[in-house]
């Protein structure tokens, strides 16, 4: 883990405590309980970011279901997306007549979400729908649905519990706000 004087470098505030993320993957776990009771599914996590958020929410789910990851990105090594989607690794599972559950970290501009969804739509899954930790609206492009989420935040660029910030501090265990000097400082190099 960084040091403590780094983190403070970098880190405004904290937006989400450990307790808070806690009691999100809850009350997420049990709605999603409910919703796929007696149903098996294939939950998908969009790499990297949604490691933490996914691993935590599987545990608070009651159901039987499967685990498999895609690595899809609009940012490349950007702060902002690109606009064109990619596919970095695929799933190994099939998903034709399955109930497709896809956990995201964070959903921003929704690109990324949205080709996801329609990959798997098109490859014949029987359901599909998205659990996203932080629903990011600000920036939204396209019209997605996420019919599930932790909490809604602004348009701050946070980082830790998987989201990151030039691949670090994914490893926090909180929810912090970058201070905004600290990408200007990034976009002037």
């Amino acid at each position: 883990m960084p040091k403590t004087d780094n983190i403070n470098r970098i880190i405004d505030h904290k937006l989400f405590s450990e307790d808070d993320i806690h009691n999100m993957c809850v009350t997420l776990g049990k709605k999603l309980t409910e919703d796929y009771a007696g149903k098996k599914p294939l939950v998908v996590g969009a790499l990297k970011g949604a490691i933490f958020f996914l691993t935590d929410l599987v545990r608070e789910m009651d159901v039987e279901e499967e685990i498999d990851f895609m690595d899809v990105s609009s940012y490349g090594d950007g702060f902002e997306s690109s606009g064109k989607v990619k596919l970095i690794s695929d799933l190994v599972t099939n998903v034709k007549g399955r109930d497709v559950l896809i956990v995201e970290d964070i959903v921003d501009t929704g690109l990324t979400l949205k080709y996801m969804k329609d990959l798997l739509k098109k490859r014949g899954a029987k359901s599909v729908k998205c659990c996203v930790l932080l629903n990011k609206e600000a920036n939204r492009t396209t019209d997605v649905k996420i019919e599930y989420y932790g909490s809604k935040v602004g348009n701050e660029f946070v980082v830790g519990y998987g989201l990151d910030f030039m691949n670090f501090f994914r490893n926090l265990r909180y929810i912090g706000v970058l201070k905004p000097e600290i990408i200007k400082q990034v976009n002037n190099k």
